[in-house]
C-alpha cells in the first residue's frame, strides 16, 4: 500500500504541473489521465477497479473524508497531503472542496456495449456543452439505462466540467466515445435496438408512442446538439423521430430536461407488463 507523500508546499512541483495540464483536452487524451473533483467523484472512482491513480488532498480534506484516504490508498492510489494553493492551482472550480484524483480513462469499446445486448441506451449525436453531457449521463444512469455512447462530433467526456455534472455516473455504466453516429446507430440496429432520435419538431409524439406500446424493446435514444437539434441526415437514421410534448408554455426543454424524460418513459414502458425488463427479469 502506497505510503501518502509529504505535504506538497510549491504549485511548480513536477507531480503538480502534470495534474494541472489534465484540464487539456489534448494532454487528456496524450496521457489518458482525467481530474475527478470533490469527494463523490473521488470516492466512486476508488470503488472503480484500477482506476484512480493519484489523490491530492488538503489536510482538512484528509481528515474529514479519511474514509476515501483509506479506500484510494487500498486500491493502490498514491496519496499527495497537498496546501490549499496546490489544491486551487490543480481545480477547475470556483470552491474547491479540498480533494482531487487523478483517473485512467474508464471507456468501454462500443463492440463490447453491443455483446452486451442493451436495453436502453443514450447516444450523445453533437452535443458540445460538457455540462449537459454530463447531467444526460447522469440521468441515464438513474434511469437504468446500461450504456452511454458519445459520437464523435460530441463533447470530450473527460472535460473536467462533464465530469462533475456525471456526479459520479462515469464510473456506472459502460460509455463508448468517438463513435461516428452512422456506425452507432447501424451497430444498435443490427443488436435489434429500436432508434428514437429526441426531437422538438418530431413527427411522432411521446405519449402518442407510449399509449401505442410501442416503447417496451430495448431502445436508444439519439439526442442532439443543445441549440439546433439534430441534423436531418441523423434523423433519417432513426427509426422514429419523437417530439416531448408541450403542454403549457413553455418554448421548448433544455437538453438535459428533455433526456430525462424521454428515459425514464422507456424505464418505464420496458417494466410494464410486456416490457423486455419485465420479460427478461421475471
Amino acid at each position: 500500500m502506497p505510503p501518502v507523500a509529504p505535504e506538497l508546499i510549491s504549485p511548480r512541483s513536477p507531480r503538480v504541473a502534470a495534474a494541472r495540464r489534465l484540464a487539456k483536452r489534448n494532454f487528456r487524451g496524450k496521457e489518458r489521465l482525467f481530474l475527478a473533483e470533490g469527494p463523490q467523484a473521488v470516492r466512486e472512482a476508488a470503488g472503480f477497479e484500477d482506476t484512480l491513480v493519484e489523490l491530492f488532498a488538503t489536510v482538512e480534506a484528509a481528515e474529514r473524508y479519511a474514509d476515501i484516504i483509506g479506500e484510494a490508498r487500498a486500491v493502490g492510489a498514491w496519496v499527495h497531503l497537498a496546501s490549499e494553493q496546490v489544491i486551487a492551482d490543480i481545480s477547475t472550480t470556483v470552491t474547491p472542496q479540498g480533494l482531487v484524483g487523478i483517473c485512467r480513462f474508464l471507456d468501454t469499446p462500443f463492440e463490447e456495449i453491443l455483446a452486451a445486448r442493451p436495453r436502453l441506451v443514450a447516444v450523445l449525436a453533437h452535443v458540445r456543452d460538457p455540462g449537459n453531457a454530463g447531467t444526460v449521463l447522469r440521468c441515464a444512469d438513474a434511469a437504468g439505462a446500461e450504456a452511454v455512447v458519445l459520437t464523435d462530433a460530441s463533447v470530450d467526456l473527460y472535460n473536467p466540467k462533464a465530469v462533475r455534472a456525471s456526479v459520479g455516473s462515469l464510473f456506472h455504466l459502460p460509455v463508448a466515445v468517438g463513435v461516428p453516429v452512422e456506425q452507432a446507430v447501424a451497430g444498435l440496429k443490427d443488436a435489434g435496438v429500436r432508434i428514437l432520435a429526441a426531437d422538438g419538431a418530431g413527427d411522432d409524439d411521446l405519449d402518442d408512442e407510449l399509449d401505442k406500446g410501442t416503447m417496451g424493446g430495448p431502445t436508444a435514444w439519439v439526442f442532439g446538439n443543445e441549440a439546433w437539434g439534430l441534423p436531418e441526415e441523423t434523423r433519417a437514421l432513426a427509426d422514429a423521430v419523437v417530439r416531448v410534448p408541450i403542454h403549457g408554455k413553455a418554448e421548448s426543454l433544455n437538453l438535459a430536461t428533455a433526456a430525462a424524460v424521454c428515459l425514464y418513459a422507456s424505464a418505464r414502458a420496458q417494466r410494464a407488463s410486456g416490457g423486455c425488463r419485465s420479460v427478461t427479469e421475471s
